[in-house]
């Protein structure tokens, strides 16, 4: 069922995103699919038709791709209104800017199914979406949700509260998930800083290696220092109107 599925669904942008990175790194075609969870014809056909081998390039791909939707359509009547969003807002172009958004979130280190989890949930009108609603939009398994959004958790980049029927768990990304982000890897800092303190007192702080570890606490504890400060700043500058 997941092999059909996996089909069914059309690449996206992150999707060519991978392909290129594949590409550029000499991966053959069923490594490319073995990432992506797709069968290999669908990356040969992909980079056949979008400039071979050596020459395939994402948003090149993207737009060909958006040219071919086109040219299957019927006729050349306008797009129905129903395609438009209750905010004037064109569905593909959205869908389409969270795919950009999840490909820069995985370049931060966020894993795949985390980042596109984080994209779905931030560019939602109200905020917030219960598993099964992000299970349905993203198409994957509740298994893969379950695991992003614990990810998530830990990294304070959303927050859980239960409902108002108090039956489901809603996943929230707030005004606030930004700065306690920030705030939680400044705290990292904090504990690498100690951490490396801690090394360089057994190492011997007179070693080579007791001198690194040093090195290594103070610039942990003073990059944590100027994360708070700076996180702070902007929380006074957000609660007296925005910058």
């Amino acid at each position: 069922m997941q092999y059909w599925r996996s089909m069914a669904r059309q690449l996206t942008y992150e999707d060519r995103q991978i392909i290129a990175a594949g590409l550029a790194e000499g991966l053959a075609y069923t490594e490319i699919a073995g990432r992506l969870e797709r069968p290999t014809s669908t990356i040969s056909r992909e980079v056949a038709r979008n400039g071979g081998y050596r020459g395939y390039q994402v948003d090149e791909a993207q737009a060909a791709t958006r040219q071919r939707a086109r040219r299957r359509r019927p006729g050349s009547v306008p797009p129905a209104p129903s395609g438009i969003d209750a905010y004037g807002r064109d569905p593909a172009a959205v869908r389409e800017f969270q795919d950009r958004f999840t490909a820069l979130m995985m370049r931060t280190g966020l894993p795949r199914m985390t980042a596109r989890v984080l994209a779905c949930l931030y560019t939602t009108d109200a905020g917030w979406l219960t598993a099964a609603e992000l299970v349905d939009r993203l198409r994957v398994s509740p298994a893969s949700v379950s695991a992003a959004i614990a990810a998530l958790e830990q990294q304070e980049l959303v927050r859980r509260e239960r409902d108002p029927g108090g039956r489901r768990d809603r996943y929230i990304v707030d005004d606030d998930v930004w700065f306690r982000a920030w705030i939680a890897s400044a705290r990292m800092n904090t504990i690498l800083a100690e951490a490396a303190r801690e090394g360089a007192r057994i190492l011997g702080r007179r070693t080579p290696a007791g001198s690194r570890m040093r090195d290594t606490g103070q610039f942990f504890q003073h990059v944590g220092l100027d994360m708070i400060r700076a996180a702070e700043r902007w929380r006074h500058l957000f609660s007296h109107g925005r910058p």
